[in-house]
């Protein structure tokens, strides 16, 4: 029996901490999953379905844009709520606390704004009016990472990044047409340009926040996000845009009728929860693979929202409207293909384990 040298069982670790960063960010994708399903549950229950329903007595512009806000600020409370009990049991609230001060902390706490009241309202809001087939369009924002990065950071853009973002746009393109069929939503088209907002703002989170995470604890740092982004969307995004929408006073009364809402606050306390695990195995994965990597395997929520939505929603709980065209999930296949090609070079890869794997037989 063979003896590793201090080098050969230095490699296998690190190896090892690789292949358990891909792991958490591929899960991190699938909790990101059902988050969607279960919060698309919860915005259907109690006082919401009056809400939606043929009988509301809400403008459309409430219904469309201030409730999908609504909808966001309180899930993203709820894994607030989640996320500051978990600290305070493994004793880190007072980390948090000092953490909030530091620059890194106000760091993440601005990337909240942009991909919390930003970015996931504009995704609850499409995922409202388009379904689950925006999850794709949603995942472009790697892509839209990496050239963001190329301008404000100066970070390389090869030839391989560059043909993994058109593949990503080729992708998009498959969604959208499927999206233009006759048995698609009537919001479906600009369902699909409102998830594109949240592709960015994702985007933005993701390129900018890196400096934040790698000095904040990734619990705390995640934390610090849900925390910020629940109380942005429901104090200061919730009451402009029903200023916007000419009853500035309807805000308090929309948060108050849906959080005293059981038969819906069941299913945000389920979701905001997969909402905390999505985010922080992101943030952790990421910590342990790369941030591109990272982004890659969580990218492959563009397969796991339509899956679970289909399953939960569709499945479960027998709604219609949840079965996905066979373009879109060809679409959602060819979207991760490009998020992998923009992040690790395929060639290079086999080429390191095929040779990992010669040395392990020899």
């Amino acid at each position: 029996m063979s003896v590793l040298t201090a080098t050969e069982q230095k490699t296998r670790l690190k190896r090892t901490f690789f292949t358990k960063g891909l792991v958490i960010a591929t899960v991190s994708g699938m909790a990101y999953g059902l988050y969607s399903a279960f919060v698309t549950q919860a915005m259907g229950q109690g006082v919401w379905g009056s809400w939606y329903g043929p009988d509301t007595v809400l403008s459309a512009f409430v219904v469309v844009y201030v409730l999908g806000v609504l909808g966001s600020g309180i899930n993203d409370l709820v894994s607030a709520v989640w996320a500051v009990g978990i600290a305070g049991l493994k004793g880190k609230l007072m980390d948090f606390f000092r953490s909030v001060k530091t620059r890194p902390g106000m760091v993440i706490m601005a990337c909240a704004v942009i991909g919390g009241p930003i970015a996931s309202a504009a995704y609850i809001i499409s995922l409202q009016m388009a379904g689950s087939i925006i999850a794709p369009i949603t995942a472009l924002c790697p892509a839209l990472g990496a050239i963001l990065s190329r301008f404000l950071f100066k970070q390389k853009l090869n030839l391989r990044m560059v043909i993994g973002i058109l593949i990503c746009l080729a992708a998009t393109l498959m969604i959208g047409w499927s999206s233009l069929q006759a048995d698609a939503r009537p919001g479906a088209v600009l369902g699909c340009v409102i998830a594109f907002i949240a592709a960015v703002g994702w985007a933005i989170e993701g390129a900018v926040a890196g400096f934040g995470t790698t000095v904040v604890e990734y619990e705390i740092g995640i934390t610090i996000r849900q925390l910020t982004s629940g109380v942005v969307n429901l104090l200061v995004v919730l009451p402009l845009m029903c200023f916007f929408a000419g009853h500035i006073g309807l805000a308090p009364r929309l948060v108050v009728d849906a959080v005293t809402s059981g038969g819906s606050m069941i299913f945000f306390v389920i979701s905001g929860l997969f909402a905390l695990f999505a985010y922080s195995l992101w943030y952790k994965g990421n910590s342990m693979c790369g941030t591109a990597l990272g982004m890659a395997c969580n990218g492959a929520y563009s397969f796991w929202v339509p899956f679970f939505c289909w399953l939960i929603l569709g499945v479960f709980f027998g709604q219609d409207g949840w079965a996905l065209q066979p373009i879109a999930w060809v679409a959602a296949v060819v979207m991760f293909l490009g998020i992998l090609v923009i992040a690790v070079n395929p060639l290079e890869w086999f080429r390191r384990n095929t040779s990992s794997l010669m040395e392990e037989v020899a």
